[in-house]
């Protein structure tokens, strides 16, 4: 009777075994398909059975992470981890939720228990590589996105976080070769192709950015960013009228980003459209009155158009925002001399010398006695 007891207690806990294991492989399942929501109600049945078990902890912080419960996730891994305290899967979740919430020191430490207890975690380096990236340690970044690279397998996501961790650095032909591997392992992502674009431009192969702004804008037709980028480039090919259509178009997709204004207004000034210029820059002021650049942009305008008070008026108010440049004191003398106000355009010629603009001496010497 005794060995029945026994062989039916075994019997129990060997069926209540794999009832669990199939409600662990169907909550690994519903997280995958972004179930979080069913995955934790199967992961909880699993822990209110067993409570120390770590995995289902540990899968249940995924499915809390995957429901922006950060510090829920926190807690079942913080749980795990005091079952086993050498459990790597559990520090590199418990770092996700901590990146999460912008605790990235507190994840970068947690990464380092994950790779400590398992040198070829993948997936631990490339969570500390980008908590590194948001901790400003760029150095630090690469080294983990190369040793994620290094262990595999092979994605476009590791090529991709490496790439913009040297365009950062400014090694853009570099980033490009990162750029050209992703691309070749997944050539439907847009952002993939505008962030070679960016490496392209900053290595001055503007053409080259163009086709790949061209490329990205086919793949995703609703960003205005990437319209904005293509202006730029063309911009720099001095094709002003195609950058001025990439503009109207970032405008018609995000019409209140007041950096995009302020850039259609650079073109029409190129294009001596000084009426329009002055449009834009106001607009871009009326969205943010804080940035100099804009009142300075709109100052040229108005001395194109011989409106010297009002462009002095803008230069003042940029320089109440930021009055330590030399170029905007250089200019508002460059101004009050057109007036014939030769005294005060002296007194600015005179500051900007002290900022440290050297055309400000030929002024001083050619106007100031």
């Amino acid at each position: 009777m005794q060995k029945l007891k026994l062989s039916l207690l075994f019997l129990f806990i060997t069926v209540l075994g794999v009832a669990q294991d199939q409600l662990l492989e169907s909550a690994k399942k519903k997280i995958t398909s972004g179930d979080f929501a069913g995955a934790k109600t199967d992961l909880t049945k699993i822990i209110d059975a067993s409570p120390k078990n770590k995995h289902a902890l540990n899968l249940r912080a995924e499915a809390r992470t995957g429901l922006a419960d950060f510090y829920g996730a926190i807690g079942d891994v913080t749980t795990a981890l005091e079952i086993d305290s050498t459990y790597a899967d559990g520090y590199n979740t418990r770092g996700e939720a901590k990146m999460s919430l912008g605790d990235d020191d507190g994840a970068i430490a947690d990464f380092n228990k994950a790779v400590k207890f398992n040198p070829k975690f993948t997936e631990a380096y490339s969570n500390r590589g980008l908590a590194k990236y948001n901790a400003e340690d760029l150095q630090g970044a690469f080294f983990d996105f190369s040793k994620a690279i290094e262990l595999g397998p092979v994605d476009a996501d590791k090529y991709f976080n490496r790439g913009v961790v040297k365009a950062e650095l400014g090694e853009f032909i570099s980033a490009i070769d990162d750029y050209n591997k992703a691309l070749d392992l997944d050539k439907t992502d847009a952002n993939l192709y505008n962030y070679r674009g960016v490496a392209q431009y900053n290595a001055a192969n503007f053409d080259k950015a163009i086709l790949d702004y061209d490329e990205a804008i086919k793949l995703d037709q609703k960003d205005p960013l990437k319209f904005e980028n293509r202006a730029l480039a063309k911009s720099a090919k001095l094709d002003f009228k195609g950058s001025l259509e990439d503009y109207n178009k970032a405008i018609e997709l995000s019409p209140e980003d007041a950096e995009t204004y302020n850039l259609r207004g650079v073109v029409k000034f190129n294009l001596e459209d000084h009426d329009g210029a002055i449009a834009d820059y106001t607009k871009a002021i009326s969205l943010d009155n804080t940035n100099p650049t804009y009142y300075d942009n709109r100052a040229l305008s108005k001395t194109e158009k011989e409106d010297y008070a009002g462009a002095i008026e803008d230069y003042s108010s940029s320089i109440e925002l930021y009055p330590n440049d030399p170029e905007t004191y250089y200019q508002r003398g460059v101004v009050k001399v057109s007036m014939n106000n030769k005294y005060d355009a002296c007194l600015d010629f005179k500051t900007a010398e002290e900022l440290g603009s050297v055309e400000a001496k030929a002024m001083i010497k050619k106007n100031c006695k």
